[in-house]
């Protein structure tokens, strides 16, 4: 018996050490991975819609932060929230003038969030109280990141902004080109700060760019967030080409010379099932700021593009490991817990000779190591954001401004709890 109190008690250790905060755009690094091992299937622990019921969909529904149980995010409609992860109580909610499709930070004391008001706000975690803001005359629709003494962000088609906590100016890069725009920092460089149309590498103490991806494109171009490791950069670029439809290229380079490891193309692969016009499906998915985000995985880095191919690759080398086709193209980027990958996918309602046809859009979960689907769950309304995995639960959005809160089926705590309560009672 004092054995099986030992494993039993070493189990709840794990379990209470497993309890994770998701404070990092995509996780630590980027990397869109957590150790946190959720095992499907998933059942509904709520869900609640977030605007009127005539609101248009959603074209974005960027990631939210979970700090000690509390979830914080952004809409469309002007608000930003913070929900209770447990109950779906609203702890509070912050109004401005515009949208919020900007990807919030917090620290110790406060949340951080653009909106398309032209504001950046700081609002107190507790409370929601307006502690400072800074208008920028711009849509604010970027990641907002605290790093060191500094609140970086971007306004659409405006300025890079290097503030201090505070909120006062200390510097900024123009921006004529992008919007949208989001970034990784680490050891004090910014990656993909903008300049003109090109993808770089600028180091915040000297203010200067160590280098730059030239790339000579008279047409649209996109580039995703990227992931690190201690030695390189990994990312993606979607250009539209007209005629000759959309071309991705996916990226591993030296992150702190510039020195290309590899580079891939392939091009947006489309299904008989879901027909698309790639212009319009370029320029939605730009309003998504993490959708050719990669996800890293001991060797591998795997994106799913919105297209219906996910493709894994070697980080090392560039080589297919294995790639997954699916009938309908994804709708977010993807998030790795454990070996387990979770994403959204697209569906389709149409009219056929033999009636109605819905095919619903869906939260899917496949094999890490070789692409095998595992679990399906349907949703109302595409997922739009990479999945979050916290406390035991995912969370996402989708573009019927349905906000889903998933749990495990089986969860061995809730078997757990009424042995240790006989041992209690025993001994």
């Amino acid at each position: 018996m004092i054995r099986l109190i030992y494993f039993l008690l070493l189990f709840i250790f794990i379990q209470c050490s497993n309890q994770f905060n998701w404070i990092e755009y995509r996780g630590k690094n980027g990397s869109g991975f957590t150790a946190e091992n959720i095992l499907p299937p998933l059942g509904l622990k709520w869900k609640i819609k977030i605007q009127k019921e005539k609101m248009q969909k959603k074209r974005a529904f960027n990631p939210p932060i979970i700090i000690d149980n509390i979830i914080y995010f952004g809409s469309p409609d002007g608000n930003f929230y913070a929900f209770d992860l447990e109950t779906g109580y609203m702890k509070w909610i912050f109004k401005t003038k515009g949208a919020v499709n900007s990807v919030p930070f917090a620290d110790e004391k406060n949340i951080y969030f653009g909106s398309n008001d032209g504001n950046v706000y700081a609002v107190n975690k507790e409370t929601g109280e307006k502690v400072w803001s800074f208008y920028t005359g711009r849509t604010v629709q970027s990641l907002v990141l605290r790093y060191k003494e500094n609140i970086i962000f971007t306004s659409d088609t405006g300025a890079t902004y290097f503030l201090d906590l505070n909120g006062n100016p200390v510097y900024q890069l123009p921006n004529p080109v992008w919007s949208h725009h989001t970034f990784q920092v680490y050891d004090d460089i910014v990656y993909w700060a903008p300049s003109g149309r090109r993808f770089g590498a600028f180091k915040i103490d000297t203010k200067e760019f160590l280098w730059f991806v030239n790339v000579d494109a008279p047409y649209p171009l996109w580039y995703s967030f990227p992931a690190i490791d201690d030695k390189n950069i990994y990312f993606s670029s979607s250009f539209f080409k007209g005629s000759e439809g959309v071309e991705f290229n996916y990226y591993a380079m030296d992150r702190i010379t510039g020195e290309l490891l590899w580079q891939k193309t392939d091009y947006y692969q489309t299904s008989l099932f879901f027909p698309v016009n790639e212009r319009t499906t370029f320029l939605d998915h730009v309003e998504l700021l993490d959708y050719m985000a990669p996800a890293l995985w001991k060797d591998l880095v795997i994106y799913t593009s919105g297209d219906t191919i996910i493709r894994a690759f070697n980080k090392y080398t560039g080589e297919i490991v294995w790639t997954k086709e699916l009938r309908y193209p994804t709708s977010s980027a993807p998030t790795i817990a454990g070996n387990r990958m979770y994403f959204g996918v697209n569906g389709i309602t149409a009219t056929t000779d033999s009636g109605l046809f819905v095919n619903p859009p869906k939260l899917m979960c496949i094999s890490v190591e070789d692409g095998t689907t595992i679990w399906e769950y349907e949703t109302e309304g595409s997922v739009l954001n990479s999945p979050l995995i916290s406390n035991g639960k995912i969370i996402f959005g989708t573009d019927e401004n349905i906000f889903y809160v998933l749990e495990e089926v089986f969860n061995f705590s809730d078997y757990i709890n009424p042995v240790l309560k006989l041992i209690h009672l025993k001994y």
